[in-house]
């Protein structure tokens, strides 16, 4: 496979979403997501979104030109409304201000609607720890997954992520970072098999019969299966209602899948949770504790802390590059 800079990479994300109809600030804010996520070896969340994301401008199912704006907000709690434009502009203005008013008031509550794919959940959440802030994030997405005891796509695959950050002996250490989705796997390891001709593993997804699969074109006709059964339902549920019942977003089932370039536009949510531990126990206590944990995780030597593999891999990205497959990369090329 070729292998381009991050910068190379950005720029071709960039032009091909400028030319497919998006402003530019909205597209290189995308583009930047998009290749951090690459560069993370996390590829359902990465530049095999651009041609969708392309075909999504050019359908009106993203609105290019929308300015995401703070259209609600109270001392701890705002809301910004993504206007119809793709998420992470939008994203990253609730994060921001987010964490000006946890600096104020100890915690905030950021809320986004009208909003589309958001990619990586962690991603999202640099900033927060980048600040010494503890955050969360949510997001919910297109009805993939049943209610428990269901026979229809009802809830998104609703990943969630948290960000830690870490202080040891007065330096900065690189922040504990979980990032799951509440199905077996994201829907987007569908679209990449897919993609790649690969099959998937039996467990992953059902058919629109309901039946187990191993093709992904069926898997994504049909229904992912939760993590953990009933819990991960349950855990669906409850990021449906913080990311559309707090928002007026678009639940799961109200919102056409991803992967088509026509259907509506999906309107779904998002919302970040951010804190200031000198709110709390105060700074000092919080990284204490922190290390004490990282401490007794490490005893075992086959732990590996949430977070440090995706960094390692983004380190050596920076000076080695990334590799995309020759149809990918010919397809950005043809789209830039």
């Amino acid at each position: 496979m070729p292998t381009r800079s991050i910068t190379e990479l950005t720029t071709l994300a960039t032009d091909a979403l400028v030319r497919a109809g998006a402003r530019r600030a909205m597209a290189e804010s995308t583009a930047r997501a998009l290749v951090a996520a690459e560069a993370q070896h996390l590829s359902s969340h990465g530049l095999s979104r651009v041609p969708q994301y392309c075909a999504h401008l050019a359908s009106g199912r993203v609105d290019g030109q929308a300015v995401p704006r703070v259209q609600q907000t109270r001392p701890a709690a705002l809301l910004v409304d993504a206007a119809d434009g793709f998420a992470f502009p939008a994203c990253e203005l609730a994060v921001q201000e987010a964490i000006r008013s946890a600096r104020a008031c100890g915690a905030a509550f950021a809320g986004v609607t009208n909003s589309h794919h958001s990619g990586a959940a962690a991603l999202q959440l640099a900033p927060v720890a980048a600040a010494g802030m503890v955050g969360l994030a949510f997001s919910n997405s297109p009805g993939a997954m049943p209610a428990w005891g269901g026979k229809r796509p009802l809830f998104g695959t609703n990943p969630i992520a948290a960000v830690f950050p870490r202080r040891a002996q007065g330096i900065d250490q690189s922040p504990l970072v979980i990032d799951l989705s509440l199905s077996k796997v994201a829907r987007g390891k569908l679209m990449v098999a897919k993609q790649e001709g690969r099959s998937i593993p039996e467990g992953w997804a059902l058919d629109k019969d309901g039946n187990p699969t191993t093709d992904p074109a069926e898997g994504m006709e049909g229904m992912m299966l939760p993590a953990g059964g009933v819990k991960g339902a349950m855990l669906a549920l409850v990021v449906e209602l913080l990311c559309c019942a707090l928002t007026g977003a678009a639940f799961g089932f109200e919102a056409d899948s991803f992967f088509p370039a026509e259907g509506n536009r999906p309107r779904i949510g998002q919302a970040f949770l951010v804190i200031d531990p000198a709110a709390l126990a105060g700074g000092d206590v919080f990284h204490a504790r922190i290390e004490t944990l990282v401490e007794a995780m490490l005893v075992d030597e086959d732990v590996r802390l949430p977070g440090s593999r995706r960094e390692a891999l983004a380190d050596r990205a920076v000076l080695e590059g990334i590799a995309v497959p020759d149809a990918l990369l010919a397809q950005l090329e043809a789209l830039a």
